[in-house]
C-alpha cells in the first residue's frame, strides 16, 4: 500500500505539471480557437532561461517572476508572428504549422546557447523526502503542486476579478460580440498566448529540479499536456486538473507495475477511448454551431 501511495504521490506532481501546460492550451483556443503547439518549447526555455539565472548567482524565488516575463513575451511573439497573420486571413491550418515552425526554431536556437545535453537544476528545497502517511514525498513534488494550483487559481481569480480579465472572458464568449462592444480582442488574444506560455515557463521552473533539464525536455511534456487538454476538455478548468492527474497516476504505476517501456499507453488508450466516446473531453461541453 505504501508504495503505491507514494506512485499515486509522484503521479498527481506529474500530472499537476501537464495540467498547468493544457492550462496554456485553454487559454488560446478559449480567445481565439487556436492552440500553441510550440506550447512544450515555452516549458523548455523556461527551464533553461531559469537554470542560467540561478547559475548566475540569482535566487530561485526571485528567478521565478523574471521567467514569467521572459514567458509573456515569448508567447506574445508567437502570436504576433506567428499566429496573427493566419487568424488575418482566415487561414485554418496556418497557425498550427506557424507555431510548429517556431517550436522547432526555438528548440535549435536552445542547442545551440545551452548544448545540447541535459543540464542538472538545483532544487530550492531539501532533497530529504517527507513521509506522509507512510509514503515518501520530495518537497518539490509539494512545491509543484501548490505551485501548479496557485498557477491557475491566480489566472483564474484574473479572469474574474479585473476589468481586463473581463475582457478576456467576454472574447472567448462571443469574439464577435465583443469587438462590436469595443474590446481590442487582437489584443486579448495577443495576451492570452503570453499568458499560456507564462504559465508554461512557470511549469518549467517547477518540473526542472526534479528531472534533467535541456533543449528536448519540453517536446514529450507539450505533448502529453495536450493529451491532457483534450482528455478533461478544451472548455474545462476543472477537467484540465482531473485529466492531468489521471494521466500522471496512470503512467507512473504503470511504469512501476509494468514496465517503463509502456508507462505511456495507458494515457493514450484512454485519449482514444475519450475521442471515441466524448470529443469534446471528460468534462468539456459540445457546442452547437449556428449557421
Amino acid at each position: 500500500m505504501a508504495i503505491l501511495l507514494q506512485l499515486v504521490y509522484s503521479g498527481v506532481a506529474l500530472g499537476m505539471i501537464y495540467a498547468v501546460i493544457a492550462f496554456g492550451y485553454q487559454l488560446t483556443f478559449a480567445t481565439s480557437g487556436t492552440l500553441n503547439f510550440g506550447q512544450g518549447d515555452a516549458l523548455m526555455l523556461g527551464a533553461l532561461v531559469g537554470l542560467t539565472l540561478v547559475s548566475a548567482g540569482v535566487n530561485y524565488w526571485l528567478m521565478i517572476p523574471m521567467v514569467c516575463v521572459f514567458g509573456l513575451a515569448q508567447g506574445a511573439l508567437v502570436e504576433r508572428i506567428g499566429v496573427r497573420p493566419a487568424i488575418r486571413i482566415k487561414s485554418e491550418f496556418g497557425w498550427i504549422m506557424s507555431t510548429i515552425a517556431l517550436g522547432i526554431i526555438f528548440k535549435n536556437v536552445a542547442e545551440n546557447v545551452w548544448g545540447r545535453d541535459d543540464l542538472r537544476f538545483p532544487s530550492p528545497l531539501p532533497e530529504a523526502p517527507i513521509k506522509v502517511l507512510g509514503a515518501n514525498i520530495l518537497p518539490m513534488e509539494l512545491l509543484v503542486v501548490g505551485g501548479a494550483l496557485l498557477m491557475m487559481l491566480a489566472v483564474e481569480f484574473f479572469n474574474r476579478k479585473t476589468i481586463f480579465g473581463k475582457a478576456v472572458v467576454a472574447t472567448a464568449n462571443d469574439r464577435d460580440a465583443a469587438a462590436l462592444m469595443g474590446i481590442n480582442t487582437g489584443l486579448v488574444i495577443t495576451f492570452s498566448y503570453a499568458l499560456s506560455s507564462l504559465t508554461a515557463a512557470f511549469a518549467g521552473v517547477l518540473v526542472a529540479p526534479l528531472t534533467l533539464t535541456g533543449a528536448t525536455m519540453g517536446a514529450v511534456l507539450g505533448l502529453k499536456a495536450f493529451a491532457v487538454a483534450i482528455i478533461g476538455g478544451l472548455s474545462s478548468g476543472m477537467g484540465i486538473i482531473v485529466g492531468g492527474m489521471i494521466l500522471g497516476i496512470a503512467e507512473t504505476t504503470t511504469g512501476f507495475y509494468l514496465s517503463t517501456g509502456y508507462k505511456d499507453v495507458p494515457g493514450l488508450v484512454l485519449l482514444l477511448i475519450v475521442l471515441a466516446l466524448k470529443p469534446a473531453g471528460l468534462f468539456g461541453k459540445t457546442a452547437i454551431k449556428k449557421v
